[in-house]
């Protein structure tokens, strides 16, 4: 048997990443952009229960249909803009353990080095949260 929640059962944990999740969000990038990385991700690391979670709080933003829909095509779509497109390239790139100079260029072009460091605080933060969940088997809660 699995753990039930593993971020419960360490005194402080859950604060921690609470307290980390919302440090990234006071570097200026736009709220919607990260729950779309986190999404993104999310599918890429096979996390049921985040993919369910970040597309009701996208849904509830009421962020367009088709940017929620498409962001695992975000390369072949016009729903996008340039530095979101680099924000998706170093959200893959970083969830891979490996980024490019050519990703992390095109990244710097468009962000902030705090807006940098936001996103990249937040991408750490959702493949935790995907790792954790992935690795005790969180179900989607209906």
């Amino acid at each position: 048997m699995r753990i039930t929640n593993p971020i419960m059962s360490v005194p402080g944990a859950m604060k921690a990443m609470l307290d980390l999740s919302a440090a990234a969000s006071t570097t200026g990038v736009d709220k919607d952009l990260v729950e779309l990385i986190c999404l993104r991700v999310s599918i890429m690391n096979g996390c049921g229960a985040c993919i369910d979670y970040h597309t009701k709080l996208l849904r509830e933003a009421k962020v367009a249909d088709e940017r929620v829909y498409a962001v695992a095509g975000w390369r072949d779509v016009p729903y996008y803009s340039d530095a979101e497109k680099a924000a998706f390239a170093l959200a893959e790139e970083m969830t891979h353990v490996h980024v490019s100079d050519a990703v992390w260029d095109e990244a710097a072009k468009h962000w902030s080095e705090q807006e940098l460091a936001g996103l990249m605080l937040a991408i750490c933060a959702i493949n935790t949260w995907n790792r954790l969940n992935v690795g005790s088997q969180q179900k989607v809660s209906a």
